[in-house]
């Protein structure tokens, strides 16, 4: 059965070197570090590249988080995958659950979730399943 969660969460994004000092403006990579408050109460750690173009309002971006915390009173880790593509100004984003990702109490969580910002404040919500205790 599926179940969701909602609720709001602040990101910090922290510029990163290059690793082969490739120096293309264009590629950039960042590192992630988030809140989540409401149904999922938890931190998360993760990396992002990025891409950007000469038009503006286009870009795209991959990027991997594992999560930590606690979601339906359940403890444990769960890892986060994005991909997110900006045509001219319209976004499209996918995140997924890394299959087989989940430990302790969240070991077969699988899921979906969507990202909101409204006026500087960032929402989730995360439509999943997890098995029964």
């Amino acid at each position: 059965m599926k179940k969701r969660a909602s609720g709001t969460f602040e990101v910090k994004l922290s510029p990163q070197a290059s690793e082969d000092n490739v120096g293309d403006p264009t590629v950039g990579r960042m590192s992630l570090d988030k809140q989540f408050h409401g149904d999922l109460e938890a931190t998360s750690k993760g990396q992002m590249l990025t891409a950007g173009t000469d038009v503006k309002g286009s870009a795209g971006y991959v990027a991997i988080e594992r999560v930590s915390g606690t979601l339906e009173g359940r403890s444990g880790t769960f890892a986060l995958q994005h991909s997110g593509t900006m045509t001219r100004g319209a976004a499209e984003l996918n995140i997924t659950v890394v299959p087989d990702s989940g430990t302790g109490q969240l070991v077969r969580l699988e899921g979906r979730m969507t990202i909101n910002i409204v006026e500087g404040k960032h929402f989730f919500d995360f439509e999943y399943t997890l098995p029964t205790q």
